[in-house]
């Protein structure tokens, strides 16, 4: 093992993909080496586990299995960015070697897996952190400070639609959330960074939840198949061709990779495996009364979301578009409209780097010392789990054509 920097916090990174050499590699080593040492990577892939280093700018160990990583290399913290079906065993292994842990969203696929992280946590004494980097984005966390301040009087409903373009909502649909077993749906995967936002907007438990969700566009809906864009047939007519050669980063990362694993970074979006909604709808009631009416739609000329939280005594709006055919501009409008009296408009820069500025807030948070956190941005194990039980109940929903509860159920889940 090699020996600690006096002062930095040791980290280890299991999950060499995009997200893992990206924010939590090459940015957080550019950005964060005051406070951070990077001190083991990890892969089940060798080619990925040959060029991280390189990519992220280090000379650290690297491994194929995570056991040995901990026992080399003993971690103050790991961070995990493996699938979303894998996070379970690897926030609890890490756990259970005596370290921390930082997990991409969603914590976890299941109820059984929430229960089992929580579990851990307890018996462990150690912390887990979710990275729901839009808590952080500037604009979400003025509309938190708002609700905080009383501007709309006490909440009771809430109406939050989220719209991905064709380019963002077609890849989600070539890669391994296609399939319900990997990710646990988009309700799951993706939407619960929606969820998280609406539990830390309400703050209180959700309750139930009724859904609906349809394959509408991709997979069998599709008018002709192959079995990845690469060679195939189709490309010339087919809306959704990715020439995967054309992206150097991926290229590399996953399209050499994939003769060890057979991990398609470019897997038709019409194959017939693909098994979750691609146009969803719900909606929750919170313990507190609150009502939520949400959206998920993944096929759509614009990228981004509207939003309205209906108080007492008036209600805010935004409406933010992170892709449209018209310029962007440089910060969000946010509308506080006042049942009497004037309506206002706030202007939120975006910040600096991914998100909006999100990345870059919830990094500062995990790993600059002294960092405030008036607004309780900071997720843990807990809001990690609740957010993703939304996202397990609305699947529920989904197939019973009922309202389910929102809860981590029991051992037979």
């Amino acid at each position: 093992m090699a020996a600690a920097q006096p002062g930095k916090r040791r980290l280890a990174l299991v999950g060499l993909g995009h997200r893992g050499v990206g924010m939590w590699g090459r940015e957080l080593v550019a950005d964060y080496h005051p406070w951070i040492e990077l001190v083991g990577l990890c892969d089940s892939n060798p080619l990925r586990r040959e060029r991280a280093p390189a990519t992220i700018g280090i000379e650290v160990p690297v491994y194929a299995g995570l056991g040995e990583m901990l026992r080399d290399t003993r971690p103050d913290t790991v961070i995990v960015c493996v699938p979303d079906d894998l996070h379970d065993e690897a926030i609890v292994q890490a756990l259970e070697a005596g370290a921390d842990v930082i997990t991409e969203k969603p914590m976890a696929v299941t109820a059984a897996q929430c229960r089992r992280i929580l579990d851990a946590e307890r018996r462990t004494g150690r912390r887990v952190d979710v990275a729901f980097n839009y808590r952080y984005t500037p604009t979400f966390a003025k509309v938190k400070e708002l609700l905080l301040s009383g501007a709309i009087g006490e909440l009771q409903s809430v109406d939050f639609h989220w719209y991905l373009d064709v380019q963002h909502g077609a890849d989600y649909f070539r890669r391994w959330h296609a399939r319900r077993d990997r990710s646990g749906s988009l309700f799951v995967h993706k939407a619960s960074h929606h969820f998280d936002l609406l539990n830390w907007f309400v703050q209180a438990r959700p309750a139930e939840v009724f859904a609906r969700g349809e394959l509408r566009r991709y997979g069998r809906r599709g008018p002709f198949r192959g079995q990845r864009c690469r060679g195939c047939e189709h490309a010339a007519r087919c809306e959704f061709h990715l020439d995967i050669g054309q992206d150097p980063w991926l290229h590399g990362l996953y399209e050499e990779a994939s003769r060890h694993d057979g991990y398609l970074r470019d897997a038709c979006v019409f194959r017939e495996e693909i098994d979750i909604p691609d146009t969803m709808s719900a909606c929750l009631r919170y313990e507190s009364g609150v009502q939520v009416s949400y959206s998920l739609n993944t096929y759509m000329p614009i990228e981004g979301y509207q939003l309205a939280l209906n108080g007492l005594h008036g209600r805010i709006e935004v409406r933010q578009h992170e892709r449209h055919p018209w310029p962007q501009p440089p910060a969000d409008e946010i509308h506080v409209l006042p049942n009497r009296g004037t309506a206002t408009r706030i202007w939120v820069p975006h910040g600096p780097r991914g998100h909006f500025g999100g990345d870059a807030g919830l990094q500062d948070r995990l790993f600059k010392p002294a960092t405030p956190d008036s607004l309780g941005q900071r997720a843990g194990a807990e809001a990690g789990a609740w957010a993703a039980l939304c996202g397990v109940a609305a699947m529920r929903s989904v197939e019973s054509g009922r309202s389910e509860p929102v809860a981590l159920g029991t051992e037979t889940d």
